[in-house]
């Protein structure tokens, strides 16, 4: 119960921190939405419809950062993101529904297959290390060090423009119209496949890594030898001894990877022109657009948060011995 009510403080906290920061970083940055309108224009705005645009945008008003801060907590704790800047009227919680269950799809089920997969063959090439399965590492390791933006340059050119198999870029057919059908879903699964592929290859060598030298540590441990010693079969003492402690690590990371699913991976969605949520936050942070920032930095926030205490619980789960810290 202790653990439990600690972790609550510790992320009550952490939340608050995040939060606050969130507020104050946009507003450091030089200019703002109407200025980055007067340079889009260059210059063919009039005086009075610069004016307007700052009362349109509620920027006539000179509150202080303290009394902005206040006027945040307020409308956040009532749900109210505000009004997108670049995407005017629109508000802030409608781009990001939009936007959102695109990368979560995109990137959470990539994320997810790259975990995987990762963690099976470092889990086999760490239980049978010295054999031709360490021969994976080097291929996949190639693949993560060749930056995944470059890579995905590179499938475009080959399976889009060289071997027209897969489209260069989009969320689905433009000459669409999008819904729950085969047609559609089909297209939809076509375009993300290249980017798809350029997020699993750039990643999993990760995962292999880092399950692979837990599996070696691991299995010089004496409840392994015990366990090789008493006769059970290979495959249980692989994944019920062995891999069962290897993996907590593991455990970590891919709670810290789920939660900035909802960001993205930015260039990669630049690169396939996908309508994900790391391309609105490009076009927020061009256009100065304060709201739309803050909600996409706080759904991250949050889903950081949230995947760190379902980490903490599977961790309770495959180490007992959680409960008793402190």
């Amino acid at each position: 119960m202790k653990f439990l009510v600690r972790r609550i403080i510790f992320y009550v906290i952490t939340a608050w921190a995040a939060i606050t920061l969130n507020f104050v970083i946009p507003r450091l940055m030089p200019g703002n939405p109407v200025q980055s309108l007067i340079n889009k224009f260059q210059g063919q705005l009039s005086t009075s419809a610069t004016h307007s645009l700052y009362v349109l945008f509620g920027l006539d008003k000179k509150q202080s950062l303290w009394d902005q801060y206040w006027t945040y907590w307020g409308e956040l704790l009532h749900g109210n993101l505000g009004i997108s800047f670049a995407y005017f009227p629109t508000p802030v919680s409608e781009v990001i529904g939009q936007a959102l269950p695109w990368t979560i799809a995109l990137v959470g089920l990539s994320t997810i297959i790259s975990v995987v997969l990762g963690t099976l063959l470092g889990t086999f090439i760490g239980w049978r290390r010295g054999t031709w399965m360490d021969g994976v590492l080097p291929v996949t390791t190639f693949f993560s060090s060749v930056p995944y933006f470059w890579l995905g340059l590179i499938f475009i050119a080959v399976f889009a423009v060289l071997l027209p198999v897969f489209p260069a870029g989009g969320g689905y057919d433009g000459a669409l119209i999008p819904a729950f059908n085969t047609e559609f879903i089909g297209s939809v699964l076509q375009h993300a496949a290249l980017p798809a592929i350029t997020i699993v290859l750039s990643s999993v060598a990760g995962w292999i890594l880092s399950q692979r030298n837990m599996m070696v540590t691991v299995t010089s441990e004496d409840y392994v030898t015990v366990a090789q010693a008493k006769g059970l079969k290979e495959r249980t003492v692989m994944f019920d001894y062995a891999a069962r402690n290897a993996i907590l690590p593991q455990v970590s990371g891919f709670a810290l990877s789920l939660g900035f699913v909802v960001s993205g991976t930015l260039v990669m969605e630049l690169v396939f022109s996908y309508p994900g949520i790391g391309y609105s936050l490009f076009q927020a942070i061009n256009a100065h657009d304060y709201p739309l920032m803050q909600g996409i930095f706080l759904v991250i926030t949050i889903s950081v948060l949230i995947a760190n205490i379902i980490a903490d619980m599977v961790y309770v789960f495959l180490d007992p011995r959680t409960r008793q810290e402190g």
